[in-house]
C-alpha cells in the first residue's frame, strides 16, 4: 500500500479485482500455449527411465540445474585466497534461511580442519577457576536453538564513494541467516566464576590467525551463543567447526571461528582488528570505535543486476531481505520510480530477533524504466538512511557499516544495473 492508501495510484478493492482478472488471463493463456508446447505434449527422458536410488545419493545435494547457484568472490576485490571472502547469491535465494553450503565466507588465514576430539575451549583471565572443555563436556550443557543473521561490517563498503560492484551477491552478499544450536556463553563464564572485576571478555580463534575481539561481559552474559551447528547440522570448516562464537545483531568479525580460548579481563584489549580495522573512519581522519551493532538495511534481490525481468511486461513480484542488529523489521517500503512514490511492502514468513526479514511486492510492470529502492524500519523506530544521509555525518572515507539504500535501474528490456540518485 502507498503513503497516500493506495496502490500504483488505485484502490484496494480494484486492485484486488485486477488480480484476479490477471490471474485468469495468465491461466488462459498458459492453455492455450500449452497445446502445441512439446514441453508438455512428448514424454521427456525423466518420464522414460528410472533414477538413482537412494543408495546414490547418502548426502543431498542440488539438481544439476541449479549449479550456477553458488558463493562468488571478487577477483580484484579478493585476490588472496587465503585472506579472503565470498559472496552469498542473495538473488537466487527465497525465505530467510541461507542454505549451508552457500553461507558467505570471510577468512584471515584460510579454512582450519580441527579434530573434534582433540579440540578444546578454555576460560582464563579473572576467573575464579581457570577451565578447560572438551566437545563431550560442552554437549552436557543446556543447549538453545536461534535465527540470526551474520553480517560482514564491510558489507557494501565497496559502495561508500558510489555504485562499484553490479549485483546483490556482490555488494550486499557479506551476509547469511541461519539457525544455530549452542549452549549460551554464560553458561560457561558461570561454570568458571566471573571475578568482580572482569568487565571484557576476548575469544581467540584457533586457526593460523589467531582471531581476537574484545566483548563487553554484559554482551557475552546476556546472548551470545557457543554455536556447534547451523540449520541443524554440523557447523561447515569454513564456518569454524567444530566451534564458533555467535554474537546475536553485532558485526561478524566478533563471531569468532574454530574457538579455542575466551579470556576475561576488566579492559578492551584493543588488538588489530578492533583498531586498524573494523573501525569508522570518518572525513577528519579520526575513527570510531567499538561500532558493533549493524544498523537496518535492506536491498531488493529481485530484480536485481543478477536476476533480470525475463517477461516483456505485466505481473512482476520484487523481493528482497531486511535486517537490524536492534530487532526485528516490522515494515518495509518500496518504490519502483525512485523515491517519488512509496509502498508499502508485504512482510512473509517468519519475524526473529536480529534474523532476516523477507519481504514482496507485487505489481504490474508496463516496460518502462524503474528505479528501485527498498527502506527497511527497525522494531526501535530506526528508518533506513539514503547514502547521502550516512555522508552528510561520516564523509567517504568509511569502509565499514554502510547501510545506506541501494537502487537497481532497470531498462525497458528488463535489465539491471547498480546505480545511485540523488
Amino acid at each position: 500500500m502507498s503513503d497516500n492508501g493506495k496502490t500504483g495510484g488505485a484502490t484496494r478493492r480494484g486492485f484486488l479485482t485486477g488480480a484476479m482478472a490477471a490471474g485468469a488471463g495468465i491461466a488462459a493463456a498458459g492453455a492455450a500455449r500449452a497445446e502445441g508446447d512439446p514441453a508438455i505434449t512428448e514424454l521427456q527422458p525423466w518420464n522414460q527411465y528410472l533414477g538413482d536410488g537412494v543408495d546414490a545419493r547418502p548426502y543431498g545435494y542440488p539438481s544439476e540445474f541449479e549449479k550456477h547457484v553458488k558463493r562468488r568472490n571478487v577477483e580484484w576485490l579478493t585476490a588472496d585466497t587465503v585472506s579472503s571472502v565470498n559472496f552469498t547469491p542473495l538473488h537466487e535465494l527465497d525465505g530467510i534461511i541461507t542454505p549451508n553450503g552457500l553461507c558467505f565466507e570471510r577468512h584471515h588465514a584460510g579454512i582450519a580442519e580441527v579434530d573434534p576430539a582433540k579440540h578444546r575451549i578454555m576460560i582464563n583471565g579473572l576467573v575464579d577457576t581457570p577451565l578447560v572443555f572438551t566437545m563431550e563436556d560442552l554437549m552436557r550443557f543446556p543447549r538453545e536453538n536461534r535465527v540470526y543473521f551474520l553480517e560482514c561490517a564491510a558489507n557494501s563498503g565497496m559502495e561508500w564513494r558510489g555504485a562499484q560492484l553490479n549485483g546483490c551477491q556482490f555488494t550486499h552478499g557479506m551476509i547469511h541467516n541461519v539457525m544455530y544450536t549452542g549452549v549460551p556463553l554464560r553458561y560457561l563464564l558461570e561454570e568458571a566464576g566471573v571475578k568482580t572485576n572482569g568487565k571484557w571478555v576476548m575469544p581467540e580463534g584457533a586457526d593460523a590467525s589467531a582471531m581476537t575481539r574484545s566483548i563487553p561481559l554484559e554482551k557475552a552474559m546476556d546472548d551470545c551463543l557457543v554455536a556447534f551447528k547451523m540449520n541443524g547440522e554440523a557447523l561447515r570448516p569454513e564456518q569454524g567447526y567444530p566451534v564458533r562464537l555467535v554474537v546475536p545483531g553485532w558485526e561478524g568479525n566478533m563471531w569468532v571461528k574454530w574457538l579455542r580460548r575466551i579470556e576475561v579481563g576488566d579492559q578492551p584489549w584493543h588488538h588489530r582488528e578492533e583498531t586498524s580495522k573494523y573501525t569508522d573512519l570518518m572525513e577528519d581522519g579520526k575513527a570510531r570505535r567499538f561500532t558493533w551493532e549493524m544498523d537496518a538495511k535492506s536491498v531488493i534481490t529481485n530484480p536485481s543486476p543478477q536476476a533480470p525481468i525475463l517477461h516483456s511486461r505485466g505481473r512482476t513480484v520484487l523481493t528482497g531481505v531486511a535486517w537490524s542488529g536492534r530487532g526485528t523489521i516490522p515494515r518495509v517500503d518500496v518504490t519502483i520510480d525512485g523515491g517519488k512514490n512509496w509502498h508499502q511492502a508485504r512482510m512473509d514468513g517468519p519475524s526473529f530477533d536480529k534474523s532476516m526479514h523477507r519481504f514482496y511486492y507485487e505489481f504490474d510492470w508496463d516496460g518502462s524504466p524503474l528505479l528501485l529502492q527498498s527502506r527497511a524500519h527497525d522494531s526501535t523506530g530506526y528508518v533506513q538512511p539514503t547514502k547521502d544521509e550516512l555522508r552528510a555525518i561520516r564523509g567517504e572515507n568509511s569502509i565499514y557499516h554502510n547501510n545506506g539504500i541501494q537502487t537497481w535501474y532497470v531498462n525497458e528490456q528488463g535489465i539491471a544495473e547498480n546505480v545511485e540518485i540523488s
